[in-house]
């Protein structure tokens, strides 16, 4: 799957006066000229920076970008023009010295450590880029970034994260960073890929179809846990599109994710207390207000912390077919982290079992392995044996180890329709 979000850019520049190319193939404009041209953009358009976060996109219209290199840009052709262009558009909204790298097939992540030191993670794993930039470049590029977002970033408010088109930005600035400013940037698939193609390269890609499209057909409430960057969020984004197109999907996330390839979504997205401490929207303000919308299936792109009350009782009261994703190193480890979360809102074990065993249907658990980001586990959510209700216990339905697809005692459950598997029977 091919990731890297930055503005729309025409091919690299060929060469040219004012220009040079570092030997890590990265393009760097020569500084007067560029200078001139950035200070001539930014007075053409003073609230470009802030565009994004005012819901527009944020990005500098091409006839300006054109006219800025006409005026101060020493250019022979068309490529160089289009190459100082990208440049420009790159250094006032998009990425600055990362959107080359971020351009590049396969990539899901950036990351920017202390010293300045580039790395980038995606098909090929984790790796080191030869770029380096100074720790006034990357507090800069963090600052300009968050601040494109609509949030701060100072020393007052030293960590903060924001959505900038289709990338998810993180800062944090020192000295709560030691050693220097870490910026870390998840970038959005360039295009939003189906379940049938997000499965293609599944060892049992064939089961799995059939049980994901399963537990969408029959709107079971289902929670995907997994670690960070496992493939949560692309799993549930390719799984939304495989609801019916009469429906209405409302999403509420912390920063915006979800971009399900359907045609009703309403999204809703949280927003932090301001300099005065004062706007603050959470998540469980926008589980409330999603009820009162008319969803036909309410997701919550990530479950961290008090809004799982919220999104428990939304289940609870009639709104089938809701999925949420939660952090956890396995299927097994989620009672526990529900059981987490809940005591931030107020809510006992006991009172949180009850809530969860009458509300989740499933928990499809997925990881990160060598063969790719994919589903792992199936459980269905219920009560211990004993009978007790002031537990949860998860019933393994399958396993997938990469080899070998295992099924375990849930199976009876998934396929009889009783217990916790109750509304992901078969057929």
């Amino acid at each position: 799957m091919t990731r890297g979000w930055a503005p729309t850019a025409p091919p690299d520049p060929a060469g040219g006066r004012r220009v040079s190319r570092r030997r890590d193939g990265i393009f760097q404009p020569g500084p007067r000229p560029w200078d001139q041209a950035k200070r001539w953009l930014a007075h053409q358009l003073p609230g470009v920076g802030s565009a994004a976060a005012d819901g527009g996109s944020g990005e500098v219209p091409a006839e300006l970008l054109a006219e800025s290199v006409r005026r101060h840009g020493a250019v022979a052709d068309a490529d160089q023009t289009a190459g100082q262009m990208r440049a420009l558009a790159d250094e006032l909204t998009g990425l600055g010295p990362l959107a080359p790298i971020a351009r590049r097939p396969g990539i899901t992540d950036l990351l920017v450590d202390g010293i300045g030191a580039v790395w980038s993670d995606g098909t090929d794993g984790l790796t080191r880029e030869p770029l380096v930039l100074t720790g006034d470049q990357v507090r800069q590029l963090a600052v300009r970034l968050l601040t494109q977002g609509g949030r701060r970033l100072d020393a007052a408010q030293p960590f903060a994260d924001a959505q900038i088109g289709g990338a998810r930005v993180h800062a944090v600035l020192p000295p709560v960073a030691e050693g220097g400013t870490q910026l870390s940037i998840r970038l959005s698939a360039a295009r939003t890929v189906r379940l049938e193609e997000l499965s293609a390269e599944w060892p049992h890609a064939q089961a799995w179809l059939e049980v994901l499209r399963h537990l969408v057909g029959t709107r079971a409430n289902v929670l995907i846990s997994g670690a960070t960057g496992s493939g949560k969020t692309t799993l549930l984004t390719a799984v939304l599109a495989e609801a019916g197109p009469a429906e209405r999907i409302l999403t509420v996330e912390d920063t915006r994710e979800l971009r399900p390839d359907h045609p009703h979504v309403v999204a809703l997205q949280a927003r932090p207390a301001n300099a005065e401490g004062a706007g603050e929207i959470t998540l469980s303000d926008l589980v409330r207000q999603a009820l009162r919308m008319r969803p036909d299936r309410l997701v919550v792109g990530e479950c961290r912390g008090a809004e799982v009350a919220d999104f428990l009782a939304a289940m609870n009261t009639g709104h089938r077919g809701a999925w949420g994703t939660l952090h956890a190193n396995s299927a097994q480890d989620v009672p526990a982290r529900l059981a987490a979360m809940g005591a931030l809102a107020g809510l006992s074990p006991q009172a949180l079992a009850l809530q969860a065993v009458s509300a989740v249907d499933a928990v499809v658990h997925v990881e990160r392995t060598a063969t790719g980001r994919r589903p792992v586990a199936l459980a269905l959510v219920g009560t211990p044996p004993d009978g007790a209700r002031d537990r949860l216990e998860l019933t393994p339905v399958m396993h997938d180890d990469g080899r070998q697809l295992s099924w375990g005692p849930g199976r009876a459950l998934w396929g009889a329709g009783s217990g916790g598997g109750r509304h992901v029977a078969r057929d």
